[in-house]
């Protein structure tokens, strides 16, 4: 039996943030919820994340700001964007800094398992013991 990999939602809507961590956990993921970029960077749960999935648009800090700052930091982790608020040019930026995904709300459960599934073959993903390793050196 394979294990799952570890998904992180970053979301400040509390009902899609429950129902997307509901959804992954439906479909045998680990997921676990926060409510600001800010609450994820301080967790504890950067280094066991494989997959980021982060909403565009949350005060203080958006999803493409956190992925950028976890580029940044030499932790990149495997990032879908979330948007109520559809933008070509942030879409297109997004894309181009490397990010996996990018769903319009309200976004189907296939193209959100579709999305997941690329990010588990990015070319930035690696397992948690493998990111821990290399910021160590």
């Amino acid at each position: 039996m394979s294990i799952k990999p570890s998904i992180a939602v970053v979301e400040d809507d509390d009902s899609v943030r429950e129902a997307t961590i509901g959804l992954l956990r439906s479909h045998g993921f680990i997921a676990k919820g926060f409510a600001s970029g800010d609450e994820f960077l301080k967790s504890n749960r950067i280094r066991i994340t494989s997959c980021l999935i982060a909403d565009v648009q949350m005060p203080n800090m958006s999803g493409l700001a956190l992925y950028g700052h976890l580029v940044a930091v030499g932790t990149p982790i495997p990032t879908i964007l979330i948007t109520a608020y559809p933008d070509d040019t942030i879409r297109t930026r997004a894309l181009n800094a490397g990010v996996t995904g990018y769903l319009t709300k309200p976004f189907s459960e296939k193209d959100l398992m579709d999305c997941i599934d690329t990010a588990s073959k990015h070319s930035v993903l690696l397992t948690p013991v493998h990111r821990s390793a290399e910021n160590r050196d």
